[in-house]
């Protein structure tokens, strides 16, 4: 069966962990060469164990600090030589809190991760890409629509879009494409964050709320949002630019 990324490089932050890391298994196994990127170090190390490849490597850094960003680019290109795919995935949930009550520290974190992190990604990363490349950003459910109580991560995820627009127009004369994903809940750790920040003493209702609202009953799977992105990485989606991908079991639907 033919690899659908042979020989791609592909940067992935937010790597260590939940999309990130099974979007990396799904790479490797596509054919790609892969740069983990992600703040712990613990984790990065654990997950480049487990996925065992000599395609993988890991770059320690905090994608809202530019310098950091320039040198995680940087290190893909001395150990891989080129770079065709970015998955500019990293992000937090910050706290569940009105925005009235909403803590200003965690707020400027919360940015500082999901907007910045995103903006710096683009603006260090693209420019290095091969011309024909893809990025792709991940958004949320929550840059579409409004959620109680998520207000920062609400506003980060809208913000994004923005980002993916103008970088689809001012890259497009290199043919590298630009869009944003947009899941709804997925059954991952930062979900497990949320629905325990939310009530701490029944987090196993508030995910059956989220569930409710979701009319295929359930969240995702991690893999099931990697698909959509190997298939925006891939040549298959290569005019496609500048585009909302909603992956969400019909939850914006409604």
């Amino acid at each position: 069966m033919m690899e659908l990324l042979k020989d791609k490089v592909a940067i992935i932050t937010g790597g260590a962990a939940g999309i990130g890391k099974s979007t990396a298994a799904l790479f490797l196994k596509e054919g790609a060469s892969v740069m983990l990127v992600d703040i712990n170090k613990e984790k990065l190390e654990s997950t480049s164990k487990e996925l065992n490849s000599s395609h993988l490597d890991y770059c320690v850094a905090d994608v809202s600090n530019p310098a950091d960003v320039e040198r995680y680019t940087a290190e893909t290109l001395s150990k891989f030589g080129k770079i065709n795919l970015f998955f500019n995935n990293a992000g937090i949930e910050g706290a569940s809190s009105s925005i009235e009550d909403y803590p200003n520290d965690v707020f400027d974190k919360v940015i500082a991760v999901n907007l910045k992190g995103i903006w710096y990604g683009c603006k260090y990363v693209i420019p290095k890409m091969v011309e024909g490349g893809s990025v792709i950003i991940t958004s949320s459910v929550a840059g579409l629509k409004g959620f109680k109580g998520l207000g920062a991560y609400v506003t980060s995820k809208h913000a994004v879009i923005g980002i993916m627009r103008v970088s689809a127009l001012e890259f497009a004369d290199r043919k590298i494409r630009v869009n944003t994903i947009h899941p709804g809940p997925v059954n991952t750790q930062m979900m497990r964050r949320i629905e325990t920040d939310i009530s701490p003493d029944n987090s196993a209702e508030v995910q059956k709320g989220f569930e409710a609202i979701v009319p295929y009953g359930r969240y995702a799977e991690a893999l099931e949002i990697s698909n959509l992105v190997l298939y925006l990485a891939s040549d298959e989606s290569k005019y496609v630019n500048g585009s909302t991908y909603v992956i969400d079991g019909g939850l914006m639907a409604g």
